[in-house]
């Protein structure tokens, strides 16, 4: 019995290891895959201590399965080290994994103690942060100052805007308009090459008709039995010549009307042909009419003969016509001129409907596109949309620095300071930038305080409103938030509206500010936009110019 017992007791003490080992199988498997997938981020630093200037390389490594998406930071991230460069990520990979190599040159130009923050590495949309307890220590220069003269620091100097990108914009313009001019000229102003149809509608009506009467002498009509055509053909050259050489309106009137009209010519002596040549010209226009309208098939013979008569009566019309004066010839070339200039005009009207067409067409597409307000802006100019679109400048400005971009170099402002400021401030260092065709405006000011004590920001926001008041501002609406920038700095907001007074001018105008303070103990940041009102782009400005605030909150 007690063996039995242990028999099951073994049985069931088997089982349950086996079911002990699977369970450890499968969580070494699982922990296995886990630990397989599971990304590694780490970095490193090729030293800890440079001089002013030099450069410090940052490696961030990563390690993933071959699979997943990794995204490194990007831009100025590294506040309050400066970002030279963002090399090529380095990829090598092995199996199903793979690790990812990416190495930022970083520099300071101050001296001290300056702390990488922690980046951000996107991983399939999950963020991983690395260390950030890497210290650099940024050593000053020494200077032997028996050695070495000491200098004043040479005042600002005035740097005209460099125009070096200005030809490109001449040559473009150029092209453009060597373009167009191509394009008028070869559609408009150049004498296009002649078909044969201009070019025998440009002769003399003689000459015209006797070539047209080759041709049809040359045609296939009277082979395909085509006599209607052929005799249509044949009346209508002549009636043309003679309402064009004799002045008689010959392809309106019947063939009795039409041979009156000649008999009168002759009579009144204008036109000198004989009797036998006008009755010959009259049977072969009413063979043409039987032809035409009875259906009649004369002989081929006989639609020949008429053809080689007709080319005669024309050539003894052309001669029986009195010869044209000089005056009478002179009046012709001016008439051709005076159409050839008409011609002229005409085609140039044309060329400037064409041109005008082009600019409202593009007109109309660039204000469909973009609007009619950013349109007329592009083509007459506003000063606010010139800042927004052009050069921005990234610098730091004081100290302790406030890093900014701005559309224009900020100048330094000089600051006297009171005895009762001097008791509170140990140095103020402002700098600024103002538009002279608009109300915009961007400053920024680094206090260090007299004492390491906190800043108190209600103070200065009571100073700045009161100094606004002063200059005459009504109306001030202020409403206040938390700000913080890119890299987590934390910061007061101020903004509001209201009615300020025009530098120069005691006009009052609708604008915007913004004030955004940092500080710490003995330390005080501030940065001021204000702009109109009304004004798109300056609110683009503004935005942008928040959005790229970083400070550095130690001394």
């Amino acid at each position: 019995m007690l063996n039995k017992y242990f028999i099951n007791y073994s049985n069931i003490t088997g089982a349950l290891l086996l079911k002990q080992c699977v369970l450890l199988c499968v969580l070494f498997v699982g922990f296995s895959a886990f630990s397989q997938t599971t990304a590694k981020v780490t970095s490193k630093i090729d030293t800890t201590s440079i001089k002013i200037g030099e450069q410090i390389q940052f490696t961030v490594i990563v390690e993933a399965d071959t699979t997943a998406q990794v995204i490194f930071p990007e831009g100025q991230t590294f506040s309050p080290l400066e970002t030279v460069e963002a090399y090529e990520t380095d990829t090598t990979r092995h199996d199903d994994r793979m690790t990812l190599q990416k190495i930022y040159a970083l520099t300071q130009f101050d001296s001290g103690l300056y702390k990488i923050p922690a980046q951000r590495i996107d991983i399939n949309g999950q963020g991983f942060l690395t260390d950030s307890t890497k210290v650099i220590n940024v050593a000053n220069i020494a200077v032997d100052t028996l050695a070495q003269k000491m200098y004043d620091i040479k005042p600002l100097m005035e740097v005209e805007k460099s125009h070096s990108g200005l030809w490109k914009t001449l040559l473009i313009a150029l092209l453009v308009l060597l373009l167009i001019g191509a394009l008028v000229y070869w559609f408009f102003l150049r004498k296009k090459p002649l078909t044969e149809e201009e070019k025998v509608a440009l002769l003399p009506p003689y000459d015209r008709a006797i070539l047209e009467l080759k041709n049809l002498e040359k045609s296939k009509y009277l082979i395909q039995d085509e006599y209607k055509q052929y005799y249509s053909e044949l009346t209508d050259i002549v009636r043309s010549y003679l309402e064009e050489d004799v002045n008689v309106s010959a392809l309106e009137s019947t063939t009795d009307e039409l041979i009156t009209k000649l008999e009168l010519l002759r009579d009144a002596g204008e036109l000198k042909i004989e009797d036998d040549t006008l009755q010959q010209f009259k049977r072969i226009l009413q063979t043409a009419d039987l032809v035409k309208f009875a259906k009649s098939k004369p002989d081929t013979s006989v639609a020949e003969n008429d053809r080689q008569s007709i080319e005669q009566i024309v050539h003894k019309t052309h001669d029986a016509l009195p010869k044209p004066t000089v005056e009478e010839l002179m009046e012709q070339e001016e008439y051709k001129e005076e159409l050839e200039k008409k011609k002229q005009k005409k085609k140039l009207i044309y060329a400037g409907i064409a041109i005008l067409g082009a600019i409202v067409i593009a007109f109309a597409s660039a204000t469909a596109y973009y609007g009619f307000t950013y349109v007329k802006d592009t083509i007459l100019g506003h000063p606010s949309k010139e800042l927004l679109e052009g050069d921005w400048v990234s610098s730091s400005y004081g100290h302790p620095p406030i890093s900014i971009e701005t559309p224009q170099v900020l100048k330094r402002q000089e600051i006297k300071l009171t005895p009762e400021m001097k008791s509170n401030i140990k140095d103020l260092q402002m700098f600024m930038y103002r538009s002279d065709e608009g109300f915009f405006m961007v400053g920024t000011t680094s206090t260090t305080l007299a004492q390491e004590v906190e800043p108190e920001f209600n103070k200065s926001i009571e100073a700045f409103i009161e100094n606004l008041e002063k200059q005459g501002a009504k109306n001030i609406i202020t409403k206040r938030e938390e700000f913080t920038t890119v890299t987590g700095t934390k910061g007061i907001k101020v903004f509001g509206s209201g009615k300020f007074p025009v530098p120069g001018s005691k006009e009052l105008v609708n604008g915007k500010y913004s004030i955004v303070l940092f500080g710490a103990k003995g330390i005080q940041q501030q940065i001021i936009v204000n702009w109109l009102d009304d004004d798109t782009y300056a609110q683009e400005i503004a935005d942008r110019i928040l959005g790229s605030i970083e400070v550095k909150t130690e001394l």
